[in-house]
């Protein structure tokens, strides 16, 4: 049986949203910039023994003022919260995403990842990793620094949520201690 998974990759404008898109779907990096409207990508993957075919929202960059679309929203079963080392804007808007998102969708808790993109870019480094890894310890989500370019964790990053969503739609039965009477 395959799995349908939903994944949104929100974030500011530049931070590689659409790289890293590319980069799990189609294995390539993409050297040039054009701001992303909306893409949509898919991808049939085997892991873990279970095959998923994973759709991709690729949204515009979002800041404190644009508004959230419902297809940023609707049937989307976890997002990737994504900011790029090299800029602390970005970074300082993440928090405002993350309250959009669980604002509009209601609820407090939904699968979602930090990822601080573009860490081969160390000359050029606004964010620490040690300040990802906090923002994402005081969320209570998992953090991964990712390189489009020298492809670090960006499978990785995609496949920890997948897990993530996997915990909330199909938790594993706890096993009940039994009392047997003889």
């Amino acid at each position: 049986m395959v799995k349908a998974r939903k994944i949104a990759v929100v974030g500011s404008r530049s931070v590689g949203k659409s790289s890293m898109t590319v980069k799990y779907v189609e294995d390539h990096f993409v050297e040039s910039y054009y701001p992303t409207i909306e893409n949509q990508f898919s991808k049939t993957i085997n892991y873990k023994n279970q095959e998923y075919t994973v759709e991709i929202l690729d949204t515009a960059g979002q800041d404190e003022f644009s508004i959230m679309n419902e297809k940023h929203l609707i049937g989307i079963h976890g997002h990737l919260l994504v900011y790029s080392v090299s800029s602390r804007q970005s970074f300082e808007i993440i928090e405002v995403i993350r309250d959009k998102i669980l604002n509009s969708l209601g609820t407090d808790k939904t699968p979602m990842l930090l990822i601080g993109n573009k860490c081969d870019l160390t000359s050029q480094r606004q964010v620490s990793k040690a300040e990802g890894e906090a923002l994402a310890k005081k969320f209570g989500y998992k953090f991964f620094e990712t390189s489009v370019k020298s492809n670090i964790n960006i499978s990785k990053a995609f496949e920890t949520l997948i897990d993530e969503i996997d915990q909330i739609h199909n938790p594993v039965a706890k096993q009940e201690d039994k009392c047997i009477i003889t």
